[in-house]
């Protein structure tokens, strides 16, 4: 079975975060999200991946490679446009060929994987299985229908009255057979082939189509506070460790990790919480669900639940929670940096999001 990851949309809610970056590669818990859903990809056992990509295909070639540490092979395939998730599979058909895949979200946050779902697929070879998830509104998602058996009866594409409350969670796996159903679908009434029509095709023709419930976290990474949702869950699953360097007056507590060449003086670091390689944190009060990327400057401030970005400094600032600071940023009061009262950013990224 091979794997297609789709990584080529624009992230229009992460803006301006996107703009400078692929929305795939924002940091949660210090790994882009994109190698958190690689993670559950080569958990499969795929002997190939291919990776949809669009106009940051380079940035994400380099963060990902050529596959050797997922075990598999990746091969990048360009879609012009982000034009559905139905065009990214036609878009992939010269690499998919004939062969069985799972295709997942690169945007989407899973624990644990789903093997119960390809175990599932594996063992009947349905002509398209799909990984859905209970939610408290499924008017805003892919929604399935299904029998007490696990057999789609029908779906449904952000329905005005769902008749259920299985949402399509960005996870699917095919055989070959839907590729006849993407030739066969229009585009939707937002010009676009949605995956959830060629489903639905295939359910119309007779095919097989199976559901396997997921019951533990999802996460789509879309809007940043789902990011910070994502930062706190992947957070617990740490093991605690110092690579780095920490003085006698700082106190860790908690599952902390520090990583290589970081240094903390005077500081108190609560967990779940992470810092960076080569990461200065002096005279800080860092909280729970905190995660400081690489190359960061931290003196004389208190912040947590947040995501500080590679590079970003944060200078006598207190008070500073739930929220994401972006790629060489500079937060600091009137008068430590700049002009009295500007907040400095630097030429990657952007802002904070505070809540």
């Amino acid at each position: 079975m091979k794997a297609l990851v789709l990584a080529g949309g624009s992230g229009t809610r992460l803006r301006p975060f996107s703009h400078s970056m692929p929305k795939q590669l924002v940091p949660v818990a210090n790994r882009p999200v994109l190698a958190h859903v690689l993670d559950r990809v080569a958990e499969l056992g795929v002997t190939e991946i291919g990776i949809v990509v669009g106009d940051k295909a380079a940035e994400i070639e380099a963060a990902v490679g050529d596959g050797a540490r997922l075990g598999a092979p990746v091969t990048y395939i360009h879609q012009e446009r982000p034009l559905g998730l139905a065009h990214a599979v036609r878009s992939a058909r010269p690499f998919l060929g004939d062969d069985d895949f799972a295709m997942f979200l690169g945007d989407n946050i899973l624990l644990p994987g789903v093997l119960q779902a390809a175990g599932d697929f594996r063992a009947g070879r349905p002509s398209a299985q799909v990984v859905v998830q209970k939610v408290a509104d499924p008017r805003q998602f892919g929604v399935a229908e299904i029998d007490g058996e696990g057999t789609v009866l029908a779906l449904a594409e952000k329905p005005a009255e769902p008749r259920g409350d299985l949402a399509l969670i960005g996870v699917y796996f095919f055989t070959s057979q839907v590729h006849r159903a993407v030739d066969a679908i229009p585009p939707s009434a937002r010009g676009e082939l949605e995956i959830t029509d060629a489903i639905q095709w295939l359910v119309a023709s007779g095919a097989t189509v199976r559901a396997t419930e997921h019951t533990g976290f999802w996460k789509d990474t879309g809007r940043p506070e789902d990011l910070l949702a994502c930062n706190r869950r992947l957070l617990e699953e740490l093991e605690p460790r110092v690579d780095g360097d920490v003085d006698g007056g700082s106190r860790l507590t908690g599952r902390v990790v520090v990583e290589p060449g970081a240094v903390v003086v005077r500081s108190r670091i609560e967990g779940p919480a992470i810092i960076g390689a080569r990461t200065v944190v002096e005279d800080c009060d860092i909280g729970p669900c905190t995660s400081v990327g690489a190359d960061c400057e931290l003196r004389g401030s208190v912040l947590a639940d947040s995501v500080i970005m590679e590079g970003t400094r944060v200078l006598r600032t207190r008070g500073l929670a739930g929220s994401l600071i972006g790629r060489s940023a500079v937060i600091a009061p009137p008068g430590a940096q700049g002009k009295p009262g500007e907040l400095l950013v630097g030429d990657h990224s952007l802002v904070a999001w505070g809540r």
